[in-house]
């Protein structure tokens, strides 16, 4: 069998950290470092020839600098005659742009799949896709890994009476009934109408609310009108209990931090699929380290991966 290396690039060492004590295989040595005119430089420290490697790179809020380097660290592998490159973006950058949904729009998602593709990847694993339709975006392997079975489990050590989950837009409306299913909870379903990029509002709450204890579950919190808006619909329709937000991906742009410190969430849980930088009270963070890391050995192994996430 060929060996196994694991890489990290620079977006989330942290995160890479965990999965290497996990895996108790090192990270190998790879020099990253920029030119003074920006331009990305990597050169991995060992040979790779034959070798099974994973790259851990995730977008951040640095998205256009995370692919770059990720294109790089790609090359360089790919060139040092890696057997197979594996490429694990937790969160997938652009992954928003899955469409066009008004004339001349750009399908960003596609464009960075086919990028990553042409880079010299082999197989992409991410984690809760915007629209699972993005792996269609990709010629090779993709696995798209919901995380939902880490949030089931933390819900189901809480044992909450009366609990609701629910989608904060009819788009999410699937993957908060599988939610919902999972926990033996009510579904509500909130109509959203966005009249520019990042701003929202709840005209309709679709399902019963009244006097329950509330979870609304979402991919990703970006600036957190959206989810913030939602609440305030939820108290407004009679939600007298908790009101919890799940997330997979804390994006968290400006002013998140600010708008979730005061908006009187009972608790907000996230995975560390991106660095979680400025913490608040109620803020709870749930790592994926141990699913990729699972996830890793079993394709290293042959071994099928479904069971670590369905």
């Amino acid at each position: 069998m060929s060996q196994l290396k694991l890489f990290a690039g620079s977006s989330h060492p942290e995160l890479a950290k965990k999965v290497s004590e996990l895996l108790n295989l090192p990270l190998t040595p790879m020099t990253l470092k920029k030119f003074a005119s920006g331009e990305n430089y990597a050169r991995c420290e060992e040979s790779v020839r034959g070798a099974d490697v994973f790259i851990i790179q995730t977008a951040t809020n640095n998205v256009n600098e995370d692919l770059m380097e990720l294109f790089v660290i790609i090359d360089s592998l790919k060139r040092s005659f890696a057997g197979s490159i594996h490429v694990v973006m937790p969160h997938f950058a652009y992954s928003r742009q899955d469409r066009v949904a008004s004339p001349r729009e750009p399908i960003t998602a596609k464009l960075v799949a086919g990028l990553i593709e042409k880079a010299g990847a082999d197989h992409v694993i991410a984690f809760s896709l915007h629209a699972p339709q993005i792996q269609g975006f990709f010629a090779n392997a993709m696995d798209n890994v919901n995380s939902m079975k880490l949030f089931v489990k933390y819900f189901e050590e809480k044992k909450i009476p009366d609990l609701v989950v629910v989608s904060p837009d009819a788009g999410g409306a699937k993957e908060a009934k599988k939610f919902a299913d999972a926990l033996g909870a009510g579904l509500a379903i909130l109509n959203k109408a966005r009249p520019e990029h990042n701003k929202s509002e709840v005209t309709h709450v679709v399902g019963d609310v009244t006097g329950k204890t509330c979870v609304i579950y979402d991919d990703m919190i970006d600036t957190a009108g959206s989810v913030c808006a939602a609440k305030e619909a939820l108290r407004t329709n009679g939600a007298t209990g908790d009101i919890y937000l799940v997330a997979t991906h804390p994006v968290f742009s400006d002013p998140a931090i600010e708008r979730l410190s005061g908006a009187g969430f009972k608790e907000v849980v996230v995975t560390d699929t991106i660095p979680v930088k400025q913490s608040f009270e109620g803020l709870s963070v749930v790592s994926v380290a141990p699913m990729i890391a699972q996830i890793i050995q079993n394709i290293h192994d042959q071994k099928s991966i479904t069971n670590i996430f369905s």
